[in-house]
């Protein structure tokens, strides 16, 4: 049973300081540093077909294997969210993600990279995303998409710095230790920002958005939308759980495999990794423009322009051999990437409310992390097959078109109505 429960009307006043941007920061570096280092995996590679003579393939498969299992997880960990607040649920985030990370630094066998790093650290990774948009989508309504996208800029700042502290470590320390050390940096600042974490403005005596709702005579809720049962069926839901399918089968098939196309190329594995790092720099602006972009033209339109930015990306890389196409193929994908994670859970809320949105967004997440799981194994498959890329890129391209075309027939479930007896009423009518 839910422990939050919410009141019809709350006698407090508007307060001086609105904790919500407390939440925003907590997340904002939770995000930096967790997504920051995972997105930044790519960089092992070399280290461990070095050490092991695994296939990329293998070693691909390891991180399709985390990204499943992090998408499996966040529809547990979204519930729990809903249901016990995110303190806790985060904290024990931090425990799998350290552990996980720990144990890869005493990696023997193949075995065992899946276990550690697909299983252990998939686990953790469920609820750096649900978690902070889930809860930031009960503080802000106004403000939801930017405010995400400032979260989001995190890990845009975690991949910029990430690739190269990395790299930095590696050579000087090796990729065992470079294990251990991201293993204590990662259980000690999720734990830590975890403490930051409030449910919801109820907790803290706050309004959404910092509003007092009694000055136009509407009651205080803060839970508005349909319930799971009604959304489940809807047509929308299972729409944007594909249109986030092949958009994650693209993103990381990049983020695994970018870095080894361009040292393929002929470039230099540390200037390589400059690639994965501007992908991450430009994606700041994309989080912060296009999470703006959505409170103001919507969050459909603002996707549709994110996944245009995408196909122009995927049909420059199929021609890009130097090093100044791959940084122009960064900056435009750059951007592109960054908004998608800004608008996912803003359109999550906008099509279905808040009363389930921990759960929904983490079956959207499970959904688009499926695709995750297939991209960097199908392009490690097909490169050791064909010892290029160029197939992996036009699928990936056509892949685009399909997700572009889905996008445009999305279709408001809900009218934007915002108090929940209307949400309910208006979806029973379209039943």
């Amino acid at each position: 049973m839910n422990k939050y429960k919410t009141s019809p009307v709350l006698e407090i006043k508007r307060q001086p300081f609105f904790y919500g941007y407390t939440i925003i920061l907590a997340s904002f570096f939770i995000q930096a540093i967790v997504w920051g280092i995972s997105n930044s995996f790519g960089v092992f590679f070399t280290p461990l077909i070095s050490e092991f003579n695994w296939s990329r393939a293998t070693i691909s498969g390891a991180a399709s294997l985390c990204f499943l299992v992090h998408g499996l997880s966040s529809m547990l960990l979204g519930n729990l969210n809903d249901r016990f607040g995110p303190k806790l649920i985060m904290s024990a985030c931090g425990i799998f993600l350290g552990t996980g990370f720990l144990l890869m630094a005493k990696v023997n066998s193949a075995w065992q990279l899946y276990l550690f790093y697909g299983l252990v650290v998939g686990i953790g990774l469920g609820g750096i995303d649900v978690i902070p948009m889930s809860t930031v989508t009960r503080w802000f309504k106004k403000k939801r998409g930017m405010m995400g996208g400032i979260i989001k800029v995190g890990t845009g700042v975690g991949m910029v710095i990430m690739p190269f502290f990395i790299t930095w470590v590696l050579k000087g320390y090796g990729w065992r230790t470079s294990f251990t050390m991201l293993a204590v940096i990662i259980m000690v600042s999720v734990i830590f920002l975890a403490q930051f974490l409030v449910r919801d403005p109820i907790q803290k005596e706050q309004f959404i958005d910092n509003e007092n709702p009694h000055t136009s005579g509407k009651s205080y809720k803060t839970e508005e939308g349909l319930t799971f049962q009604q959304a489940i069926r809807t047509r929308q839901l299972w729409t944007i759980c594909a249109i986030y399918f092949i958009i994650l089968i693209c993103v990381y098939t990049i983020l695994i495999h970018i870095v080894q196309h361009a040292i393929d190329l002929g470039i230099p594995a540390a200037v390589a990794a400059g690639v994965l790092a501007t992908i991450g720099g430009v994606s700041i602006s994309g989080r912060l423009l296009m999470g703006g972009a959505g409170d103001k033209i919507g969050e459909k339109p603002a996707l549709l322009i994110c996944l245009l930015f995408l196909l122009t990306a995927l049909s420059w890389i199929q021609i890009a051999k130097t090093l100044w196409m791959f940084y122009l193929f960064a900056i435009i994908y750059g951007f592109a990437h960054g908004g998608f994670f800004s608008l996912v859970s803003p359109l999550i809320a906008k099509q279905f409310g808040t009363k389930t949105h921990g759960l929904l967004y983490g079956i959207v997440i499970f959904s688009s992390t499926i695709g995750g799981a297939i991209g960097p194994f199908m392009a490690g498959y097909i490169f050791d097959v064909t010892h290029n890329y160029k197939i992996v890129f036009l699928i990936l391209a056509i892949l685009c078109i399909i997700a572009l075309t889905l996008t445009a027939t999305l279709k408001s479930v809900l009218q934007d109505k915002v108090v929940s007896d209307d949400l309910t009423l208006n979806f029973e009518k379209q039943e």
